[in-house]
């Protein structure tokens, strides 16, 4: 067993050191392999050193080629872009010379595009050679956008006539024309092309069709218009120097409605063709001619109503509020001509402010000119003629509340005043048109220092030229009459009611005056007489509740001088009675003076007179009649009262 195990181990070392022989001997194998793998790799090396060396420069050049290629490339490209406009500037010029109308406008407005496209790149190049070509395509753009402004005057012309006649329209409730859609879309195209022409201008420069709009509409606004302007100076001229104008007798109101109708459908143009911040500009330049001749209008209106101030003031109110509501009109509707119309208004407007003084004066000026008045109190015709005028205002009562409420309450008193006291010289709003209570107030305030200034001035004269005191009262009385008469049965009722206290006063003075006669008269029916020693006799004047008076038995108690005083005063009473009665008869009294005289007369008179003849009727006792000194009993003069009435 020992002996099988000793030879096996030899074996097993013989077979292991084999294995390690073959692995050595590949090992060497794999060393040698390894160092000419080396080897290789360092030749590898050493060449690729070489390539590079070789191919750096080759590759450097070869960008260079390329970067050049693409130069030439995009030089190459340059020059065809810059002859392809003059290659095609025959085509253009030919659509340019056919002008928009013939090439169509679409295709004319291409034309000029391109040719502008074209221009600007040459101009970006800076090459001397296009030069010459630039000029030519500055010459071509300039001809296209002269023609394309020669287009939009021929196509606007066309459609505009020489003038229309408003009065047309205005009669047949019609609206006033406007340019077609198709020329709206045609002429908007055009000004949006020169628009953008013109849009980068330094200095900023007016688009040339916006003037030949305003020159071409202008006119025709102005034409249609002038026959309204001479209407309204022809209708101011009078046959009748004295007649008060009435209102919407003057051509000013149809003049008015015709401007605003054009003015309103030229706006309606005007947004259709140009952009929103051209609407103002274009609008104004457009209407200024037909608003210079409204100013000229004006001014010679004015100048009519300074000569016609009495009887045409009125007209001054009227055209405020025209103007004034056609100025406020347009505002709403443009925003545009506010300013433009102010001026225009404005000489009328002062007129129209300082006219409330000046009439004021003008009546107190003609009254205290007066060199006589009527002997018999007869009432002037300048009272009728100042209430006339107040009547005749309250027709323009909307105008003139406007007028008042601006100038300030009071401030009419002095024509100075007047013409200061106005708080600027713009149109007022539509709102201050409105009379309300404020409006009201002023103007019953103007009216009754119209009033008050007219009597105190008919007063001053009456007591310089009349001076006797019943003819004065007469005077007075009528006139107060007159006043409140035309005032009662106008519109200035409602207006002045509540405020005749003024003439109260007057009346009460002309009745004081008037009575003055009476007392002179009355005075002999008092009497103061004693008929006995110590007192009254029985005959005195009965104390309250006595019986009736016995004229015989007073008579018998008077003593022959009492009958002779008493016979005195039914002399005196008789001749001033009848004095006064045919005075009464003889003066030019309205009826309601006359009654109201009368009845002043016997509410005085006649109680006194009766109660005089109650005691001493007897006086004529045995007389036949006739030769009495009782002249009438208590019926006859109760009868001559009544035919005073």
């Amino acid at each position: 067993m020992a002996v099988g195990l000793a030879n096996g181990r030899p074996a097993a070392d013989e077979e292991a050191r084999a294995e390690v022989d073959v692995l050595n001997s590949r090992l060497e194998k794999t060393t040698q392999l390894t160092k000419k793998i080396q080897a290789c790799l360092g030749r590898l090396e050493a060449t690729g050193k070489s390539v590079r060396d070789v191919a750096g420069p080759l590759n450097g050049e070869t960008r260079r080629l390329q970067i050049l290629g693409n130069n030439i490339d995009s030089v190459i490209a340059a020059i065809e872009r810059l002859r392809q406009p003059a290659d095609s500037k025959n085509d253009e010029e030919q659509i340019i010379r056919m002008g928009p109308d013939k090439a169509g406008l679409s295709n004319y407005l291409g034309s000029i595009k391109r040719l502008n496209k074209a221009l600007d790149d040459m101009k970006a190049s800076n090459l001397r050679s296009t030069q010459q070509t630039v000029a030519e395509l500055q010459r071509l753009v300039k001809l296209g956008n002269s023609q394309l402004e020669n287009a939009f005057d021929k196509l606007l012309r066309s459609e505009t006539p020489r003038m229309i006649e408003p009065l047309h329209f205005i009669t047949k409730n019609k609206a006033f024309p406007v340019l077609s859609q198709d020329k709206f879309n045609k002429l908007g195209l055009m000004n949006s092309f020169v628009n953008q022409q013109t849009a980068g201008a330094n200095p900023p420069q007016e688009s040339p069709v916006a003037k030949i709009y305003a020159e071409i509409r202008s006119q025709y606004l102005s034409s249609s218009l002038v026959n309204m302007a001479a209407a309204s100076s022809n209708t101011a001229k009078k046959k009748n120097p004295d007649a008060i104008y009435r209102a919407g007798t003057n051509g000013i109101g149809t003049y008015a409605q015709a401007m605003e109708g054009l003015f309103l459908s030229e706006y309606e143009n005007i947004c259709n063709i140009f952009t929103r911040e051209d609407w103002g500009s274009v609008f104004q330049a457009t209407c200024q001619p037909a608003l210079v001749e409204l100013g000229r209008t004006l001014r010679e209106l004015n100048g009519h109503i300074k000569q016609h101030m009495n009887t045409d003031c009125y007209l001054a109110y009227e055209i405020v509020e025209i103007i004034s509501a056609l100025s406020n009109n347009l505002e709403a509707k443009t925003g545009e001509l506010k300013s433009s119309l102010a001026a225009s208004l404005k000489p009328v407007r002062e007129t129209a402010k300082s006219s409330l003084a000046e009439l004021l004066e003008d009546t107190k000026r003609r009254v205290n000119s007066l060199q006589t008045l009527p002997q018999d109190g007869a009432p002037i015709p300048i009272i009728s003629e100042t209430m006339q005028r107040l009547q005749t205002m309250v027709e323009f009562l909307r105008p003139i509340s406007s007028i008042m409420v601006s100038l300030g309450d009071g401030n009419w008193k002095s024509v100075s005043a007047s013409r200061s006291g106005a708080v600027g010289d713009a149109i007022p709003s539509l709102a201050s048109f409105d009379v309300g209570a404020d409006g009201k107030e002023i103007f019953a305030h103007y009216c009754t220092d119209t009033i008050e200034a007219l009597m105190m001035s008919l007063d001053g004269r009456a007591r310089l030229i009349l001076q006797k005191k019943p003819v004065m009262g007469v005077f007075l009385a009528n006139s107060v009459v007159i006043i409140e008469r035309m005032i009662l049965q106008s519109d200035l009722g409602p207006l002045l009611q509540g405020r005749l206290g003024v003439l109260e006063a007057w009346r009460k003075k002309a009745t004081s005056l008037y009575m003055e006669a009476c007392k002179d008269v009355s005075v002999h029916l008092f009497d103061m007489i004693k008929t006995g020693q110590g007192g009254r006799s029985g005959g005195g004047r009965p104390t309250s509740g006595q019986g009736a008076v016995d004229s015989a038995s007073i008579m018998k108690g008077l003593g022959s001088k009492d009958k002779a005083e008493i016979k005195e005063k039914f002399q005196l009473f008789n001749a001033g009675f009848e004095d006064m009665v045919q005075k009464h008869k003889s003066y030019s009294m309205e009826k309601e003076v006359r009654g109201q005289f009368a009845k002043d007369m016997q509410n005085m008179i006649e109680p006194l007179y009766c109660r005089f003849w109650d005691r001493y009727h007897e006086i004529d006792k045995g007389k036949k009649g006739g030769q009495g000194r009782v002249k009438w009993d208590k019926g006859g003069i109760a009868a001559v009262f009544q035919g005073l009435y």
